[in-house]
């Protein structure tokens, strides 16, 4: 596992990959823009990436990480080099687990704004619609959803019904 480590400041950088003795990290969960705008592991190692609209998303989970004291984040996009056949198949068969793992996990709502809108537009997001968001939903002990410009909405506990009626998944499992 490879985090993406941060300073003071929320700017993040990549790890040398982890295999034991993971410290605490939050997890990014949100819906994939357009291919060239996304940050990818090579966008990092070349120190390029940051004016892809795709960064906006690193930089406010990185933000929010170090408001909830962590110095570690993991970001599907830019943290599996997926140039690599073995390190993608093992970032999906570990996906579960990164999560379960994750002392927070931030659901990064891009298509929902903070203003009075907000909840008829929770139920349409795009993120519901994913099939990974299933395993992004119930494997963390903590889930926070966030608006697109990063304003907290609340979490599954504060969500639940809304995220039960819209999913169909019973509160207990939540």
């Amino acid at each position: 596992m490879r985090l993406l480590e941060l300073n003071n400041h929320g700017e993040a950088s990549l790890t040398n990959h982890l295999a034991s003795d993971v410290p605490p990290y939050a997890i990014l969960s949100h819906t994939w823009g357009e291919d060239d705008e996304e940050v990818t592991f090579q966008d990092l190692t070349q120190g390029v990436g940051k004016s892809k609209a795709g960064y906006g998303k690193i930089r406010f989970c990185g933000k929010q990480a170090v408001r909830d004291g962590l110095q570690y984040v993991w970001i599907d996009t830019c943290c599996i080099d997926k140039s690599s056949s073995s390190e993608l198949a093992e970032a999906l068969n570990s996906m579960f687990r990164w999560y379960c793992d994750a002392a927070q996990c931030y659901v990064y709502l891009s298509d929902v704004p903070c203003d009075s809108r907000w909840k008829s537009a929770f139920w349409k997001s795009r993120w519901f619609t994913r099939g990974w968001t299933l395993q992004e939903l119930l494997a963390p002990r903590s889930v926070q959803f966030f608006s697109g410009e990063g304003k907290l909405l609340g979490d599954k506990d504060s969500l639940g019904q809304e995220v039960r009626e819209i999913t169909g998944i019973p509160i207990e499992a939540l």
